[in-house]
C-alpha cells in the first residue's frame, strides 16, 4: 500500500515535468521552423530574436494573466486585495494602494482578492480561478490574428506571434490540472473546489486571512473558526488543507511552540495535498522551535537537507527563512556576525514587505531567539 502510494506521489510530481519537456522541446523545434521561414533562412541572429521577443511575450502574459483574474474576480463579487507581477506588488493598505515588494518562489504573479459572503454555503469560484487562463486564451487568439495580418513586418509579426505563443503555453500550464513542486495550478484549484462543500468553505477562510493579513491583523487576533483543521481524508485535498497550514502559523505567531510542533509534524506525516511552498516553509518553523527550545541531539536531517536548503537559498529574502537562518547563526553555529547579517537583509525585506502584521511577528520571534542565545551563555 505505502509503495502505492510512494509511486503514485512520484508520477504525480513528475507529470508537470514530463509535460514541460515534451512542450518545451516541442516548442523549440516549432521556433527553429518559424525562424526559418519568418527570416528567410536560419541564424544564430534570427533564433535570438525570436527568443527575446518571446520573453517579452511571457512577460505581457503574466500581466494580462494576473489582469484575468482581477476582472473576473471583480464581475463575481469580490473585491480587490493584492497584485503581483513577478516580485512587484500593489496591495491595498489602510484603504490606499501602495507598491511593495514580496518575491514566492514558483509563482511569477498572484492576484488575491477579497471574497463575498458566502451563500448557502457556496461561493462564486470558477471565473476567479479561471480567469487567467481565459485572459491569455483570448489574447493569444488576438494576437495570433495580428500576427497574420502583417506578412510585410517581420519583426512586428514575429512580436505577435511570440506573445500568442506564449499566451496558449501560460494557457495550458495553467489550465490543465496539475501541481508543480511548490503550488497547484488554477486548473487544480478549480476542480478541487468543484462540488465539495469543505473546499469551498476552506477556498474562503483562505481568502478571508489573506484580507485580515493586508489590513493589518495578526493570525493569532483572527476568528479560532477559521482555524480548525478538516480530517484527515478531507486534507487530501489541496485547498482543504490549507486552514491547517493556518493553524500552525497562527501557533507561530502566538509562541506555542510545543503545540505547533505537534501539529506540523502530524501534518507533515500524513497524505496530504499541502503545497510544497508550505511544507518547506513549515519545515522552516520547525527547525526554529528546534533552536530556540533547545532540544538535545542533532538537528534531524529533514530539517538541513539539501532540497531545504535550496529552497531557503531560493526565497532567501522572505521573512520566515530569514528569521530561521537569524535563530540558526546564533543557536547553532554562534556565529554573532552571520546574525547580524541576517538582521540586517531582514530589516531591508521589512521596509518593503506589504504585511506590517507578518514582520511583527517575526520580530518578535527573533528576539525570542536573541533571548534564547543570551540566556545560553549564562
Amino acid at each position: 500500500m505505502k509503495q502505492h502510494i510512494c509511486l503514485k506521489k512520484r508520477l504525480h510530481h513528475a507529470l508537470p515535468i514530463l509535460f514541460s519537456l515534451v512542450f518545451g522541446g516541442a516548442a523549440g523545434w516549432l521556433l527553429v521552423l518559424y525562424a526559418d521561414a519568418r527570416f528567410s533562412g536560419l541564424s544564430l541572429f534570427s533564433i535570438a530574436v525570436l527568443l527575446f521577443l518571446l520573453y517579452l511575450g511571457f512577460a505581457l502574459q503574466i500581466i494580462l494573466h494576473e489582469a484575468g483574474h482581477l476582472v473576473c474576480g471583480l464581475l463575481s463579487g469580490y473585491s480587490f486585495s493584492s497584485f503581483r507581477i513577478l516580485s512587484l506588488m500593489w496591495v491595498k493598505l489602510d484603504g490606499n494602494i501602495r507598491c511593495k515588494r514580496l518575491h514566492i518562489s514558483g509563482t511569477a504573479g498572484q492576484c488575491l482578492m477579497s471574497p463575498p459572503d458566502m451563500v448557502d454555503g457556496h461561493l462564486p469560484t470558477v471565473l476567479y480561478n479561471l480567469g487567467g487562463v481565459a485572459a491569455n486564451l483570448l489574447s493569444a487568439l488576438v494576437f495570433s490574428g495580428v500576427s497574420y495580418m502583417l506578412p510585410a513586418f517581420p519583426f512586428l509579426s514575429s512580436a505577435f506571434a511570440m506573445a500568442a505563443a506564449a499566451g496558449f503555453l501560460l494557457a495550458l500550464t495553467n489550465g490543465i490540472p496539475m501541481r508543480t513542486s511548490q503550488i497547484s495550478n488554477d486548473g487544480l484549484n478549480a476542480l478541487s473546489l468543484g462540488k465539495n462543500p469543505e473546499a469551498m468553505r476552506a477556498f474562503w477562510i483562505q481568502m478571508k486571512v489573506c484580507e485580515k493579513i493586508s489590513l493589518g491583523v495578526r493570525l493569532r487576533d483572527m476568528p479560532d473558526e477559521w482555524f480548525v483543521p478538516a480530517s484527515d481524508e478531507a486534507m487530501k485535498n489541496g485547498i482543504v488543507v490549507v486552514p491547517a497550514v493556518f493553524a500552525c502559523n497562527r501557533l507561530m505567531d502566538a509562541q506555542q511552540f510545543d503545540e505547533a510542533e505537534r501539529m506540523m509534524r502530524r501534518l507533515l506525516g500524513l497524505q496530504t495535498g499541502m503545497a510544497g511552498l508550505h511544507r518547506s516553509l513549515m519545515l522552516c518553523d520547525l527547525l526554529y522551535i528546534h533552536l530556540v527550545t533547545g532540544q538535545h541531539g542533532d538537528i534531524p536531517a529533514q530539517l538541513v537537507s539539501p532540497q531545504q536548503k535550496q529552497f531557503m537559498k531560493r526565497m532567501r529574502q522572505f521573512p520566515t527563512v530569514l528569521r530561521t537562518q537569524y535563530a540558526f547563526a546564533l543557536l547553532h553555529e554562534h556565529d554573532t556576525a552571520k546574525a547580524e547579517r541576517c538582521l540586517r537583509l531582514f530589516e531591508r525585506c521589512a521596509a518593503s514587505y506589504p504585511y506590517p502584521g507578518d514582520i511583527a511577528s517575526e520580530r518578535e520571534l527573533m528576539d525570542t531567539a536573541r533571548a534564547a542565545a543570551e540566556a545560553s551563555c549564562r
